[in-house]
């Protein structure tokens, strides 16, 4: 008997029905397969450049004491304006002084009655204090002078800081040196262990906390007419950069 296509394709059919009505229902199994490459190679380099300060901040005030506020605030504003005054014959701007603080409070005497402590108001004390920002560093010296000289009694730290334009520059020096060191140790590291780079494919920055120069004062001998010297020193900003590299 000879077969037609259609007889084989009736016979296949036949064939199909009757294994799945008494085997079951062929199997058929689909494999779903991703893969996601996670072999990197990270590494830190870090960088740092220094420059000399170029302007100084420095809080400068002053305390008075009276019977009643009204004296002590009077007090208080006749030498704040002749040192406001003189700063700005030194060239200080409006924008370079700026009142941070001024406070009222009052002084107490305590007594007793029936061996009961008992407060009286004896007094009132008035502060001001400014912040000032000086450049150069030579006029901060001549500032603190000026102010002691005309009754200053207080005068905080002076911080030592960098202008805006400097510090951009700090930054693009300190963060190339740590670019090249993060280089130079991934190179090192792959040769040493026979890794083969590739490609950076992230780079990751953290700017450390700038570094600035301090000084202290001893008031007592700058309120005796001494003349102020700063030292400056210098400033250094710090910038640690991460390389992710793929491996071959």
């Amino acid at each position: 008997m000879q077969k037609t296509p259609f007889g084989i394709i009736v016979f296949f059919f036949f064939c199909l029905f009757i294994y799945t009505k008494f085997i079951g229902p062929i199997p058929f199994f689909v494999n779903s397969v991703q893969t996601t490459k996670t072999d990197f190679f990270k590494v830190q380099g870090t960088g740092e450049a220094t420059a000399v300060p170029n302007t100084a901040v420095i809080v400068i005030g002053i305390t008075k004491s009276s019977k009643n506020t009204v004296d002590a605030q009077k007090a208080v504003n006749i030498v704040m304006n002749t040192i406001t005054k003189d700063l700005k014959n030194l060239g200080l701007e409006d924008k370079d002084i700026k009142t941070i603080n001024y406070s009222i409070n009052p002084d107490y005497d305590s007594y007793h009655i029936n061996e009961i402590e008992k407060q009286k108001i004896k007094s009132y004390s008035v502060a001001q204090e400014i912040e000032i920002k000086i450049k150069p560093i030579e006029k901060a010296e001549k500032a603190i002078d000026i102010a002691t000289k005309n009754g200053a009694n207080i005068i905080n730290g002076a911080r030592f800081i960098l202008d805006d334009k400097t510090i951009k520059e700090l930054q693009e020096k300190a963060q190339k040196k740590a670019i090249s060191n993060a280089k130079l140790k991934a190179e090192s590291l792959a040769t040493a262990t026979g890794l083969h780079l590739g490609k950076i494919i992230d780079v990751q920055i953290q700017e450390n906390q700038p570094i600035f120069a301090m000084k202290t004062f001893n008031t007592d001998t700058i309120l005796e007419g001494d003349t102020t010297n700063l030292n400056p020193g210098e400033n250094k900003i710090e910038i640690t950069i991460t390389l992710s590299y793929e491996l071959r």
